[in-house]
């Protein structure tokens, strides 16, 4: 790490412009609708002039909290437990059309400060350089985590100095298998949840902090996911697809039971999603935008939150945001729990929470601040897609050259979203110097973010001398977040006892009785027969939530009692529909596994070892688009944005087609249908890699087809070698004329 930083005091008179700006009304037709602008411009603006393009609705305001040159690309924040915002900067990201000099070890992690409490920056510190592309960071107490692209391994970093200079780097979680996946396509989040584990994207695992080290916890089923993790009170994590389109998954349940999804959890309408000026750079071309130029629905959702803070109006609370940065949007969906069932809603009709007429508001990121408000990452850049999606021929490529949108880079804004009358609070955190004792109080705060960190700071330190005042909250609190991140802290410090939590099985509160059943599943998973016994009351509890969670918390336990519960819960309530498909699902899932392991068995060691590989990599990367049973994803009815696997004749047919397709991605109609998507190239990975990938989908979903190997990859490879555009099923077909 560089020695020598650069710090910037800056003064009121830089960002004079913070404060709320005025905007102008959209203009509407005479019946009601916005107008949307046809021909915007592509020129740079002013944090103050673009603040001015940006709506909201009547009552919210957006004010400037940071901007260029205090940050440039910005991607991510995270807050200290004294309120210090890091900032994860992808500074080589497209800083041209063709991508050139993205992998260079030059991006940084900022700390800004605001020194006096007006939610301005003023302060800031280079805290980390010569990184690539950091895309993860989590704020534990004095350390911050970091991942960045490319490398499978998570680091911890520390300022011993106080200079704001990390001069500590520790290796917390080792992982030195080459990742060569697609930026886009790698893993993002890094969430501590509310059971104390840390979740990620795309992988199949989830952390746990102990002993000063991540431990990996297998799942067996991915999440899925892309850019963007949300969580809310109650530990439900949210994910969201670029790749698959596909703006909310995976929400039901925690990924640790597997994944859970429905055709109706989003309303017909809620992928639609609606800009205020054209959207021409769109990957896809003209198919994905409505006759006024304007894109037609969610392509690039990323960057999901809900919120969790008390500076906003009451009813904003528990809402989900997901932003739209190529349609220069932020959607607020609000999330309704029926029987156990969430769906969700967009806020407005036909029209989103924040959207701008500036082509280059490009929000990527969301975050409930410790001053109660939503903080919004805008990258504030031309360009939004990565290189793989711009190259010669692309849709893409004309329209970026052409409206100057490869001009527009080196820069970046967070804003936090205010509302009148209510003021954002000035409260300055100082949870790192303050004793175990006096962060007990903050487990009941009305902002989900005081809550969260004081729960995560006391069980990083591990300081069990407050089990006494954690368990009195626990059982007698006032308040029912406090009582729920009491159980959650008591349990993260190994210090809740078996009366206590059985105690809070009979808690008045259903949200507090289904936090005792999801942590009781850890004993129950391992056999506890008195724990299941405590647990079977609940069977009969008046909360579709808390018997979900008791049918979820029984999974893994296979004893009689377990199966005689579970089978009772499934048969009395009919109308909890998501549990009910949640355990058929599992179910189906290891009626399915163990076929496909007789199958395997047939063959050859080396072979059952290929299919096993690339159902992890299919599972974790191509099921975004594919789908995981191998029959594409579905959108909203917009089209597939790629083609079903399952009996599929080119899958099943000659396999140096798919080689080929592996090595330098696929491009236009498939059987002549379009998809809203380009298969990319996935050649710099190894033969082996590819010979896996290849080997699981001729011998899954229903398909039979010959073995892959490695040298059948490197055969192909050497013949292709020197090509750099991808395939079309046309010029393959061509070939074998």
């Amino acid at each position: 790490m560089k020695r020598n930083f650069l710090i910037f005091i800056i003064g009121l008179s830089v960002l004079v412009y913070a404060c709320k700006v005025a905007q102008k009304s959209l203009p509407r037709d005479a019946n009601g609708q916005v107008i949307v602008n046809v021909n915007p411009s592509s020129a740079y603006l002013s944090p103050q002039e673009s603040l001015k393009t940006i709506h909201l609705p009547k009552g919210y305001h957006l004010e400037v909290v940071a901007t260029e040159p205090m940050i440039n690309e910005p991607v991510a924040i995270a807050w200290d437990g004294n309120g210090r915002m890091f900032v994860a900067e992808m500074n080589t990201y497209m800083q041209d059309v063709n991508g050139t000099g993205e992998s260079k070890r030059v991006c940084t992690i900022k700390r800004l400060e605001d020194t006096n409490g007006d939610g301005k920056m003023d302060k800031s510190v280079v805290f980390l350089d010569n990184l690539l592309l950091p895309r993860m960071i989590l704020a534990l107490d004095d350390r911050l985590l970091v991942a960045e692209t490319y490398d499978n391994s998570i680091y911890s970093y520390r300022d011993t100095n106080g200079d704001g200079i990390a001069d500590e780097k520790k290796k917390v979680f080792n992982n030195d298998k080459e990742n060569h996946n697609n930026l886009e396509h790698q893993r993002s989040g890094l969430v501590w949840n509310l059971d104390n584990k840390i979740y990620v994207t795309v992988e199949n695992v989830r952390y746990k902090f102990e002993d000063n080290m991540l431990k990996s916890e297998y799942l067996h089923e991915s999440g899925g996911g892309q850019w963007g993790l949300a969580n809310d009170n109650y530990g439900k994590l949210y994910f969201s697809s670029a790749g698959g389109e596909n703006p909310a998954f995976n929400f039901q349940q925690n990924p640790y039971f597997g994944s859970l999804d429905f055709g109706d959890q989003l309303t017909d309408d809620f992928q639609s999603v609606w800009p205020v000026i054209s959207t021409p750079d769109v990957q896809g071309g003209t198919g994905r935008l409505r006759p006024d130029s304007t894109l037609n629905h969610f392509t690039a959702c990323t960057g999901q939150s809900i919120f969790r803070g008390n500076a906003l109006p009451a009813d904003f609370n528990g809402d989900l945001l997901i932003c739209e940065p190529v349609g220069r949007l932020i959607r607020r969906a609000k999330v309704t729990n029926t029987n156990g069932k969430i769906s969700l809603k967009n806020a407005y009709d036909k029209e989103e929470f924040i959207a701008s007429t500036d082509m280059n508001f490009r929000p990527v990121n969301t975050a409930t601040g410790p001053d109660g408000c939503l903080y919004i990452v805008d990258m504030y850049r031309g360009i939004i897609q990565e290189s793989e999606w711009t190259k010669p021929g692309s849709y893409l490529r004309p329209e970026i050259v052409n409206r100057g949108l490869d001009k527009n880079t080196s820069r970046g804004r967070i804003y936090r979203v205010v509302h009148d009358g209510i003021k954002p609070d000035k409260t300055l955190p100082r949870m790192l110097s303050q004793p175990s004792a006096q962060l007990i109080p903050y487990l009941a705060h009305a902002n989900g973010w005081w809550r969260e960190n004081a729960q995560k700071i006391l069980v990083v330190r591990g300081d069990k001398t407050i089990t006494p005042a954690l368990k009195a909250m626990a059982l007698s609190g006032a308040n029912q977040m406090g009582r729920i991140h009491a159980l959650w802290t008591l349990n993260g410090l190994n210090a809740l006892e078996k009366p206590t939590l059985a105690q809070a099985l009979k808690d008045k509160d259903p949200e507090v009785r289904r936090t005792a059943v999801w942590i009781a599943e850890e004993e129950v998973r391992k056999g506890d027969a008195a724990l299941v016994a405590a647990l079977e009351p609940l069977k009969n509890d008046p909360s579709a939530d808390v018997r979900y969670q008791l049918a979820l918390t029984l999974r893994f336990n296979e004893s009689a009692k377990s199966e005689a519960i579970k089978a009772y819960l499934i048969k009395g309530n009919p109308q909890d529909i998501a549990m009910a498909s949640s355990e058929r699902k599992y179910k189906d899932q290891i009626k399915e596994r163990l076929a496909k392991d007789s199958e395997n068995k047939m063959l050859a060691e080396a072979d059952q070892k290929l299919v096993m590989e690339g159902a992890t990599i299919f599972k974790q990367l191509c099921a975004t688009c594919h789908g995981a049973d191998g029959k594409g994803v579905l959108n909203g009815g917009k089209g597939l944005p790629a083609p079903a696997l399952s009996g599929a004749k080119d899958v099943n047919g000659d396999p140096e087609k798919l080689i080929k397709i592996l090595l330098h991605g696929l491009s236009g109609p498939v059987d002549g249908k379009t998809y809203t998507d380009v298969m990319p190239a996935l050649g710099f990975n190894s033969d082996e890699y590819l010979a896996s990938v290849l080997s699981y989908i001729r011998n899954d979903f229903g398909n039979k087809a010959s073995m892959v190997k490695a040298a059948d990859v490197k055969k192909v490879r050497t013949s292709t070698i020197g090509r750099t555009k991808n395939w079309t099923i046309a010029e393959l077909d061509a070939l074998k004329k």
